[in-house]
């Protein structure tokens, strides 16, 4: 497989080659959000972008209270203009106005209390023209949509666009849907390409059992398209979900998803134009399943050199030794791993975060340097789910690779 990156990204890291001597390696640590700060209980389900003018911005979902998915939610932002180093204050994207009614399928199960609302699933999508596209779920029930064209500062009115997904129930009657999370992102065609999951919301925390596909846009975010379905519930493909995606060098778009499946591995598929036309579903031995958000994206491309990046927590141990196949593994051991040969083998992996840590979403600074923001326990190891962390961790080429590779 072969990934392209976007332009912006590919262009600048090939400028860089051959100015300078490789750098030193570095690792660098930054906390954005701490349970229990600016009255939320528990920041979870990071997103991590960068502008086309190098701003970096990261998101997240803040909740009220730590019992789950379905309480009083908000979208936070923070903005950055240095590469991730330093951070300005948080903004609330998300406001949706009118009534708005809790999902009867958290209502059934007992999940959520009448009055809350849950905004969930931040996804956004630099544009190479220098807009910012956004989206969020409400109540895992409707899809809005709002764009910066100032780098994060401001943005616009939120849009429906719901009914792009009730072009699935004819296929597949969900009760539950949800973006990404993560980011999306948009082809060299233009084309915002928005991995989305459905659920019939009868399972396990209402958001099981369920499909994958995505949502499409080919005149930048005013009108929106279902996919076919890519990730279908069937034979030993079990409820797939959350998911990322990439665009390889020959113009196919990878997915890759979460997936209960009792291989546990990680499952992957490929389109031509990226809505269309799935590949059949294939498991990658070499990436772990713990049943966890993954991430992925490119660092660098032909002719320099393609280099692809792909983090989630490398585990299958669990701490009471009940590992049982197709079901959640202990979330720890945050790691990255490189491709030189889009995704086909991935021969480094290092970790960044050795302890309890989670959902992740990979960016890269304008400069290269690479950009992590993720879920991890707090300083004294709890619980993160209680008393955790979402942090970025800045680092660069060399570091991942103990000096063996280098952009410069």
């Amino acid at each position: 497989m072969k990934l392209l990156a976007r332009p912006l990204v590919a262009f600048a890291l090939v400028a860089l080659a051959g100015l300078a001597p490789a750098a030193a390696p570095l690792l660098e640590k930054v906390d954005l959000f701490a349970a229990g700060q600016d009255g939320y209980a528990l920041y979870r389900i990071p997103g991590i972008v960068t502008t086309r003018r190098g701003t970096v911005l990261a998101y997240c979902e803040a909740r009220k209270s730590d019992r789950g998915d379905w309480g009083t939610i908000d979208i936070l932002l923070r903005r950055s203009t240095d590469g991730g180093k330093t951070w300005g204050a948080r903004t609330n994207l998300a406001n949706v106005p009118g009534p708005k009614a809790k999902n009867p399928v958290a209502l059934a199960q007992k999940l959520a209390t009448p009055g809350e609302v849950t905004y969930n699933n931040p996804v956004a999508i630099p544009d190479a023209n220098g807009a910012v596209h956004f989206l969020y779920c409400l109540e895992y029930a409707r899809c809005f949509y709002i764009r910066s064209d100032d780098d994060g500062v401001t943005w616009s009115k939120p849009v429906e666009i719901t009914a792009a997904f009730d072009k699935f129930r004819p296929e597949y009657d969900w009760k539950v849907l949800a973006t990404g999370p993560g980011h999306a992102i948009q082809l060299r065609t233009g084309r915002l390409v928005v991995p989305v999951w459905l659920s019939l919301g009868t399972g396990g925390h209402a958001h099981r059992p369920s499909v994958t596909s995505v949502i499409y846009s080919d005149d930048l975010g005013r009108t929106w398209r279902r996919g076919e379905i890519a990730g279908p519930n069937e034979g030993e493909w079990n409820i797939p979900n959350e998911t990322c995606a990439v665009q390889l060098a020959d113009g196919r778009v990878l997915l890759n998803m979460r997936s209960e499946s009792k291989a546990n591995r990680r499952l992957l598929t490929t389109s031509r134009d990226g809505a269309t036309g799935w590949s059949r579903p294939q498991f990658h031995e070499q990436l772990l399943e713990p049943i966890c958000m993954a991430t992925m994206v490119r660092l660098s491309e032909a002719p320099a050199k393609n280099r692809l990046l792909f983090a989630n927590p490398h585990n299958l141990a669990r701490a009471d030794g009940k590992e049982v196949a197709g079901k959640n593994r202990d979330r720890r051991n945050v790691s990255v791993k490189l491709s030189y040969d889009e995704s086909v083998t991935w021969s480094v992996s290092k970790t960044v975060e050795p302890g309890f840590s989670g959902y992740s979403d990979l960016a890269v600074a304008n400069d290269g340097t690479i950009l992590l923001f993720y879920e991890r326990g707090s300083t004294d190891g709890a619980n993160i789910y209680k008393t955790g962390l979402l942090t970025v961790a800045r680092f660069n080429l060399e570091w991942l690779t103990d000096g063996k590779d280098s952009l410069k």
